[in-house]
């Protein structure tokens, strides 16, 4: 298995769907789509069955994940299919490193929001919306979702922009080094 191209594959198409989202706000279906068929038959072309399997894991632990926060609306539809396009592009091990690594540059970048901006205390009065409603077992409001056309967004495909890239120039990294 070559995982210089499959690197290659995930960075360019997360490098496109983070432009597009910070310029945006959207990240398009004809990129996630794409980018997840491209991920599948390049896994399937290099490992085989197992390439296929583990693409398709991936795929499904991605949507998986951040499907609850879709259906709060605490994230987007774009955010969730690129989470899933990224799965299935370097499979389920390699997706919750970089995951992982997005989760803390997303928030990096909402603290940055914050403090720029001035909402700490908004920010800390809808975190405790958000833990009230978590403690009874219900969606929290619209106030702390994306249908608030007030709330912060933060791009999070930046983030899992950020965090391709910055996975895949270790693997590189790793790799050259052993050569």
């Amino acid at each position: 298995m070559n995982p210089g191209l499959i690197w290659l594959l995930a960075i360019f198409i997360a490098l496109w769907a983070g432009v597009l989202d910070w310029r945006y706000h959207r990240i398009p279906n004809w990129l996630t789509v794409s980018g997840w068929v491209a991920g599948l038959a390049l896994n399937s072309w290099l490992g085989g069955w197992h390439g296929a399997k583990g693409s398709l894991l991936g795929t499904l632990l991605g949507l998986g994940l951040i499907f609850p926060f879709y259906l709060l609306r605490a994230m987007g539809g774009g955010d969730w299919k690129l989470v899933g396009a990224m799965g299935g592009i370097l499979g389920p091990s390699e997706l919750w490193d970089v995951l992982l690594m997005a989760v803390l540059v997303a928030g990096v970048m909402a603290v940055i929001l914050i403090v720029a901006r001035g909402r700490g205390r908004e920010t800390l009065r809808n975190m405790g919306h958000m833990l009230a409603s978590l403690a009874r077992m219900q969606a929290p409001g619209p106030e702390v979702s994306l249908d608030n056309p007030n709330s912060a967004r933060i791009p999070f495909g930046v983030s899992v922009a950020v965090a391709v890239v910055l996975y895949g120039a270790r693997a590189a990294w790793i790799l050259f080094s052993k050569a």
